[in-house]
């Protein structure tokens, strides 16, 4: 009887929550980023997603705020907008590798709040299509040969997950990562552009980022990081682990509120992500940018959060990468 008058109050108290929950008066999307990367790309996904289907009334704006790809964001949001329940903000598995690093300064994985899983991208590598490399073989084997006249470039700095996408190619082919030539962007946007631009020579990146090139066949994938080969127009692409290089790196999309907004402000946002995530447009919308199903939310997300920050930080203390005790 006790259990029960206690499950009863709990939701009580849960409906109470959800009652004062009202929508954001100004609600924004801030992308870490520069326009053209994934962080707009996750933005724009919400945006669409919960104003399409009602669950948000008011214009989802986005934002833009580049900088330590995603550590001004982060940095922010915690010092100065820490209870601000108007905004979300959109991150990467590289924002994770980053905070199992140190790199967002005094601030930890256990400094926000983290709302919601939308999807997930996988890592690749690109070459014009006018390149004279036509796999990720030929590609390494250059690289191999001649390491100081292939440039790799990538939205992060040395120790970033398309930096360590790279090196890892490179330490299975015997190649030192001392002796690769790289170039860090800020964004996915910036790096395509200096791979068309012909400024590099391969491009380290996520999947969705470059998929408007690859329409256009402006670019060659030769290699995507998943598990077995994408469906249907991706098919064609050959996966690293095909080509002899057992590599596998999901890179998942989603959202964090500041560390301090509200228990109801949380959980209207939560609930929304929840909602739409598990209608068939979502899925259909989630597709059309080029995403891969991952839909988590609330104490799940933060559960998943907090186990890929431990294991990115295994992966970069092997190259000497973490800077500061968590």
């Amino acid at each position: 009887m006790a259990r029960s008058c206690v499950a009863v109050l709990a939701s009580a108290l849960l409906l109470v929550s959800l009652a004062a929950a009202a929508e954001p008066d100004d609600p924004e999307c801030i992308a870490p980023a520069r326009p053209g990367g994934g962080f707009d790309l996750t933005c724009k996904l919400a945006r669409a997603a919960l104003n399409n289907s009602k669950l948000l009334t008011r214009p989802l704006r986005i934002s833009y705020m580049p900088g330590g790809i995603g550590a001004v964001a982060y940095n922010t949001v915690v010092a100065q907008r820490p209870a601000d329940g108007n905004i979300i903000v959109a991150f990467s598995g590289g924002s994770l590798l980053n905070l199992a690093q140190g790199k967002f300064g005094k601030y930890n994985v256990n400094d926000v709040r983290w709302l919601a899983g939308v999807g997930a991208d996988y890592g690749m590598i690109a070459v014009r299509t006018d390149s004279p490399y036509q796999n990720l073989k030929q590609l390494v084997a250059a690289v191999k040969a001649h390491p100081s006249e292939i440039v790799f470039g990538a939205g992060g700095t040395v120790g970033s997950q398309d930096w360590i996408k790279t090196v890892l190619i490179a330490r299975q082919a015997g190649v030192s990562h001392q002796q690769m030539r790289y170039v860090a962007f800020e964004g996915g946007g910036e790096t395509t552009t200096a791979l068309l631009g012909g400024h590099i020579q391969a491009a380290s990146g996520d999947l969705s980022e470059v998929m408007p090139q690859l329409d256009q066949r402006k670019i060659r994938v030769l290699a995507v990081m998943s598990d077995k080969r994408l469906p249907g127009r991706l098919s064609g692409i050959p996966t690293a682990r095909e080509q002899g290089f057992d590599i596998v790196w999901p890179i998942i999309r989603g959202f964090y509120v500041g560390p301090k907004v509200s228990a109801a402000d949380y959980a209207y946002w939560e609930t929304s992500f929840r909602k739409v995530m598990a209608t068939p447009e979502f899925a259909r919308l989630r597709e059309g940018y080029d995403l891969f199903p991952f839909s988590l939310t609330g104490a799940q997300m933060d559960a998943y959060v907090k186990r890929q920050v431990k294991e990115y930080r295994k992966i970069a203390t092997q190259f000497g990468l973490v800077y500061q005790t968590l």
